[in-house]
């Protein structure tokens, strides 16, 4: 009987982890996205229209490609047929997760891992798969042995942004299977995604990091901001408190804005962290100090991300919203500061639209700003 109890025991031990894996896999996709090749990518494009992906500093392990000695032939410019023998290993390309895995028609056996850099990779027409949803595979990792039909060996190898095929040999050399050394531009365009590629050194940026430095004034432009230098710092936020004088009270030194606890918060433009911590009312607060002569502030939050002296990008996540200091509920305080001093946020970002203003601002060296609308 005790031998007995201890086999029921373990056999409901079994149970109780595979439910338990079961929905540790639903946690990081749905239902669709486990059972569909070609699906959205949740939450890719929440931030801006556009992001980018840097390629130029993909260290060798980071990337390999999926059949390294096979050869790889572009099919209607939207995927590779890579031709190997039988019995070869397929690898997964970047590191990621295993969002499917099964059989497809017409596509064989398939396989596709969603990546941290918002690409998809998919591989198909395996005789076998040899990993499962969930997985958390390293670049160069044996995913696949390869299949195909009579005498052909191959894998059909595709890469998808939110659903969308996109050219491989934007992203790859087929001949000499080498990675592009580029920066990507991604940008949505509706339900089609447009796909732009340029050298860093053409990669201008807009951010001066000394603009006073043969004159007194500086125009900046906001609307000549390429799509990748900014960033909302708290999209699909309300303003719950704006800019200026309050009722009997001090005048508010920034806007509030509010979406849900330890909701993520983007750094706005590139530049240093030079202060993360508590600050007096501010709870948790961070500044960070851009090009132009400006620096803004982020406050409230329930944790800091970033550190003195680091670099961020704009659109980094530097925090989560929160209450911490003089804040009644949970929101992001932003602040604008140009050389200095203090000015509302809306000189630099249209809060309904959450863009940036298309204006010109005229920036003296005292701090003080003009703003012209384009």
């Amino acid at each position: 009987m005790i031998r007995l109890n201890l086999y029921l025991l373990l056999i409901l031990a079994n149970c109780v982890f595979a439910t338990s894996a079961t929905a540790q896999v639903k946690e990081l996709f749905t239902p669709a996205e486990m059972q569909s090749i070609s699906v959205e990518t949740p939450g890719l494009f929440s931030r801006s229209e556009a992001f980018s992906i840097d390629f130029t500093g993909v260290r060798d392990h980071e990337y390999f490609f999926p059949l390294p000695v096979g050869k790889a032939e572009l099919v209607n410019n939207a995927s590779l047929m890579i031709t190997t023998s039988k019995g070869d290993a397929v690898k997964a390309m970047f590191e990621g997760v295993v969002r499917l895995s099964k059989h497809i028609a017409p596509f064989g056996n398939v396989i596709v891992i969603r990546h941290d850099n918002g690409l998809e990779t998919v591989y198909g027409n395996n005789a076998q798969n040899l990993v499962k949803v969930g997985d958390k595979v390293k670049a160069g990792q044996t995913i696949a042995i390869v299949g195909g039909e009579g005498m052909c060996v191959y894998c059909e190898f595709a890469i998808m942004i939110n659903g969308c095929r996109i050219n491989p040999a934007t992203l790859i050399e087929p001949r000499s299977h080498r990675l592009r050394r580029q920066v990507v531009i991604i940008t949505k365009m509706g339900e089609r995604i447009g796909v732009k590629t340029t050298r860093p050194e053409r990669l201008k940026s807009s951010m001066v990091e000394d603009p006073f430095k043969n004159a007194d004034t500086f125009k900046w432009d906001l609307s000549q901001m390429q799509v990748v230098e900014w960033a909302y710092p708290l999209p699909g936020c309300k303003v719950i408190s704006p800019y200026g004088n309050r009722r009997g009270r001090h005048v508010h030194s920034g806007v509030d804005l509010k979406t849900k606890p330890n909701d993520k918060i983007y750094a706005a433009f590139d530049g240093e962290v030079i202060q993360s911590g508590p600050y007096h009312g501010y709870g948790n607060c961070i500044k960070i100090k851009h090009g132009n002569g400006l620096t803004t502030l982020y406050s409230h939050q329930s944790k800091n991300l970033v550190k003195v002296g680091q670099r961020v990008k704009a659109g980094d996540v530097i925090g989560l919203t929160g209450r911490t200091g003089r804040a009644t509920t949970e929101h992001l305080h932003f602040e604008v500061f140009f050389q200095g001093r203090r000015y509302n946020p809306a000189i630099l970002f249209d809060h309904a639209s959450h863009k940036l203003q298309n204006a010109t601002l005229t920036i003296h060296k005292n701090g003080s700003v003009n703003s012209k609308k384009n």
